[in-house]
C-alpha cells in the first residue's frame, strides 16, 4: 500500500487538493502556494524518509473557533507538507473501505451528500417511523481511542509503513499558547486524514446497527435510529449505549440524546413540521439554522461597517445563495419572504445612514424623482434611521427595482430558480425487521 500512496499520480493529485483546500499554515509557517517548490527539492526525501520510517511529522497547530452555543471547539492544523501526505493516505484508504461502508453512511464519501441523509430521514419519518433515537456523541473527534483505531484499521491494512505513518501522525503533539502538549486520543478536526478515520471507525457501529435489522441514518458522528414503537426505541437505545461504550470506548451526550418525536427532532439543521390536514411531516429549516442565517445578514448589514454597496451587495449574494441552496429541499419560501423584506429595509437603512446630512439626504431623493419640496421635507424627518427605513419615504424611493439594478438579488428569487426535490424518488420502503 505505501507505493500506492507515494505514487506520483497519487502524490500529484493530493497536492492539487490541499491547492484547492487552501487554508492556514502550520507550526512551520509554510504557506500552500510554496509547498510545490518545496517538493520539486525534497520530494525523493521525504519518500525515502517514509519507505525507512524515519519521517517525522512536526507538531499541529491548535486554533480554537468560537461555537454557535458560545463554546469553542478546538482545530489540528498540520502543517502543509503532512496535510499533503495526509490527504495521500486518505486517498488510498478511502479507495480500499469505500465499496465497504455501509450504505446508511453518507458523510465524507465521494457521491453522497448531507441531502441525501435528510431524504432518507425523511423518508423514514413519512413511513411511520417516528419515534427517533437521537445520539450526540460527545467531543467524538477528541474521544478516539488511537489503540482501538489503529487495531481496527490492522484488520484490513496489512502495510506496517502506512500504519506507522497514521501512528505518528495521530500521536504528533499540538501547540497550545506556544506549548506543546502530548496527545493519547482524538484525531484532530482539521487534518485531511480525519474523515476517512472516523468513517472506518463508526463503519463497526453501522454493521452493529445493520446486523439489529433497524432503520438509520449516519452522516461523520451524527447519527439517528427510526422506530416505529416507544419500546422498540428504548430497546434500541440502550443497546446501542452499551456498544458505544464498553466497544468503542465513546462517550454519549446524554444531555442532547434521547428518544425524539419527528416535531423536536432536526437533522442537519433540517427540522420537520405537520403539513396541515395531513399525517405526514415536510422539511423545513431549524430554528437554530435560520437564526445563524439572521446573524450573518445582520453582520453584514450593519450600517457602521464601511463597506462600498457592491461590497455589501456581493457578501449578501454569498452568505443567502450558499444557505438557500443547503436549503432547498426545505419549505422554507414563507420565511424568505419576511427576510427578504427585513434585508431591504437593513439595506436602505445602510444607505440612509451614508447620505448623513439633511442636505445630501435632500439632493439624494430629488434625483430618485421626489419633488424639491418633498424631499426638503423627508430630508428633515425627526423619524428614527430604522423608522425611516421602513416607511414611505425610502419605499418608495430606494424601490425594489432600483436595487436590484444595483446588484440586489431576493432569497425568494433564488428559491425559485432551484428545483426543490431532484427527480428520482426519496425513499424505498424498507422491509420492517423486529429488534
Amino acid at each position: 500500500m505505501i507505493e500506492a500512496v507515494l505514487h506520483p499520480a497519487n502524490l500529484m493529485r493530493a497536492l492539487r487538493q490541499v491547492e484547492r483546500n487552501k487554508g492556514a499554515s502550520g507550526v512551520d509557517g509554510m504557506k500552500v502556494d510554496e509547498l510545490y517548490g518545496h517538493l520539486q527539492i525534497h520530494r525523493e526525501g521525504i519518500k525515502t524518509s517514509i519507505r525507512d520510517g524515519s519521517y517525522l511529522p512536526q507538531p499541529i497547530l491548535g486554533v480554537e473557533i468560537p461555537k454557535s452555543n458560545g463554546k469553542k471547539r478546538l482545530l489540528g492544523i498540520p502543517t502543509v507538507i503532512d496535510r499533503m501526505l495526509q490527504q495521500a493516505v486518505g486517498q488510498v484508504l478511502c479507495n480500499h473501505y469505500d465499496m465497504e461502508f455501509e450504505d446508511n453512511s453518507y458523510g465524507f464519501r465521494p457521491g453522497r451528500s448531507a441531502h441525501q441523509a435528510v431524504h432518507r430521514s425523511f423518508g423514514y419519518i413519512n413511513s411511520g417511523h417516528r419515534y427517533i433515537v437521537d445520539i450526540d456523541l460527545k467531543t467524538f473527534f477528541d474521544e478516539v481511542d488511537h489503540c482501538l483505531l489503529l487495531q481496527i484499521l490492522y484488520r484490513k491494512v496489512k502495510c506496517r509503513q502506512v500504519l506507522r505513518l497514521i501512528r505518528k501522525w495521530l500521536r504528533a503533539p499540538i501547540q497550545l499558547n506556544g506549548k506543546l502538549v502530548k496527545r493519547r486520543k482524538g484525531v484532530p478536526q482539521g487534518s485531511p486524514l480525519s474523515p476517512i478515520l472516523s468513517n472506518i471507525m463508526l463503519d463497526v457501529l453501522d454493521k452493529e446497527l445493520t446486523g439489529m435489522g433497524v432503520n438509520y441514518v449516519r452522516y461523520a458522528d451524527d447519527f439517528s435510529i427510526y422506530c416505529q414503537e416507544e419500546k422498540e426505541a428504548e430497546a434500541v437505545q440502550g443497546k446501542i449505549y452499551r456498544f458505544l461504550q464498553e466497544k468503542l470506548h465513546l462517550p454519549i451526550n446524554e444531555e442532547k440524546s434521547g428518544i425524539r418525536t419527528p416535531n423536536e427532532f432536526t437533522i442537519l439543521g433540517y427540522s420537520f413540521e405537520r403539513t396541515k390536514g395531513t399525517n405526514d411531516y415536510r422539511l423545513t429549516a431549524s430554528v437554530k439554522s435560520r437564526r445563524g442565517l439572521k446573524e450573518k445578514l445582520k453582520a453584514v448589514t450593519r450600517k457602521t461597517i464601511p463597506y462600498t454597496f457592491d461590497e455589501r451587495m456581493s457578501k449578501l449574494k454569498e452568505i443567502q445563495r450558499g444557505w438557500v441552496e443547503y436549503f432547498r429541499l426545505a419549505k422554507i419560501r414563507w420565511y424568505l419572504k419576511d427576510l427578504d423584506s427585513w434585508v431591504r429595509s437593513r439595506i436602505r437603512y445602510c444607505i440612509w445612514h451614508h447620505w448623513k446630512k439633511p442636505k445630501r439626504r435632500c439632493k439624494s431623493l430629488i434625483r430618485m424623482g421626489i419633488q424639491p419640496e418633498t424631499a426638503r421635507l423627508w430630508s428633515h424627518t425627526r423619524m428614527g434611521g430604522w423608522a425611516t427605513a421602513r416607511s414611505p419615504i425610502l419605499k418608495s424611493t430606494i424601490t425594489i427595482s432600483r436595487l436590484e439594478r444595483r446588484g440586489y438579488q431576493a432569497m425568494t428569487t433564488v428559491y425559485d430558480s432551484i428545483t426543490p426535490y431532484p427527480n428520482e424518488p426519496l425513499y424505498t420502503r424498507p422491509v420492517r425487521t423486529v429488534v
